[in-house]
């Protein structure tokens, strides 16, 4: 474990139990293959079994839809887009994630099974994420969802992409009203401070999304990136719906996230960050089992519930 330093908390005990009783890092060590069955062979923790779920094809993509619990009120509906360096995850493995946030916002949840990098690079998982989007705002009622309160959310790569999709249905007209990124790459910006900090971090560690990100950008001139791959970099965020950030103290996108908070709120965009100083990258994946986690989670989900109110 990386040394806490006297500036900042050290690392949650109980996560760092965890970790040392189940060890695990994002790596591209063995090429795409060996790190998504690494990813795929994690252990996980049944979450709300009882919620329906319904597998289908959405414009050619999959997904996993889920309904909250019974409500005397229409639910919003919430696309989710899973992390995983945009070359690991599926709906499998996110499935207890996704079924956190239908029961935790009491939300139709879309989960999305965009296509991977390398063998699909950018622009393809935009496109996928993109295309369920504009169906589920023209399809909300028939899922049963208010097509009126509509949110997108997504951790680390899926963060990015939910930045992004908010960009493009600002763009286009499709309302949203809110944005939950989970420890997104928003800004690509290495120089920032928590790259350096965070270097050897558990789960995540500066080389590890220098690996993913050069497979997602492919070709892509990455001096001068488009929004789509990069949101920071889009003329101005002015418009976009209301974000809330979630951080970790042990990840090197902790300060991308926080910087794309201030971007937002530099152009007049609701922003809010919250910072799990004691936690790491992918704090998502130990929902019920790190009480920091859990609690961590709760909040960002119970913003997002507010907002979708």
């Amino acid at each position: 474990m990386p040394d806490s330093g006297t500036d900042r908390p050290a690392l949650d005990a109980i996560l760092e139990k965890v970790l040392e009783a189940v060890p695990f890092q994002l790596t591209m060590d063995g090429g795409p293959d060996a790190a998504r069955e690494r990813f795929r062979a994690l252990p996980r923790r049944e979450v709300h079994p009882e919620l329906r779920a319904e597998d289908r094809i959405v414009e050619g993509v999959p997904v996993r839809i889920y309904w909250p619990p019974e409500s005397s009120q229409t639910p919003p509906v919430l696309l989710f887009f899973h992390g995983g360096g945009w070359v690991v995850g599926d709906l499998d493995s996110y499935d207890g994630t996704a079924r956190a946030h239908a029961a935790g916002v009491g939300a139709v949840v879309v989960s999305v099974d965009y296509r991977l990098a390398p063998e699909h690079p950018y622009p393809a998982a935009v496109e996928d994420v993109w295309a369920v989007t504009r169906w589920v705002a023209a399809h909300a009622a028939e899922l049963g969802a208010d097509p009126a309160r509509i949110a997108v959310a997504g951790d680390s790569a899926g963060g990015n992409l939910a930045a992004v999709v908010a960009l493009l249905a600002r763009d286009a007209g499709v309302r949203l009203r809110a944005q939950l990124l989970w420890y997104p790459a928003t800004t690509w910006d290495t120089s920032l401070a928590s790259f350096t900090e965070n270097a050897d971090a558990p789960i995540l560690g500066r080389r590890a999304v220098g690996s993913f990100s050069t497979l997602y950008a492919a070709d892509i001139d990455l001096s001068d990136p488009p929004a789509t791959l990069v949101p920071a970099r889009a003329a101005t965020l002015a418009g976009v719906a209301p974000a809330y950030i979630a951080v970790a103290g042990y990840d090197p996108l902790r300060d991308d996230g926080i910087r794309y908070a201030e971007l937002l709120a530099a152009d007049g965009v609701p922003a809010q960050v919250h910072n799990a100083d004691t936690l790491v990258h992918g704090y998502l994946g130990y929902y019920g089992v790190v009480p920091a986690a859990t609690e961590a989670a709760d909040l960002a989900l119970a913003a997002l519930r507010g907002a979708l109110a």
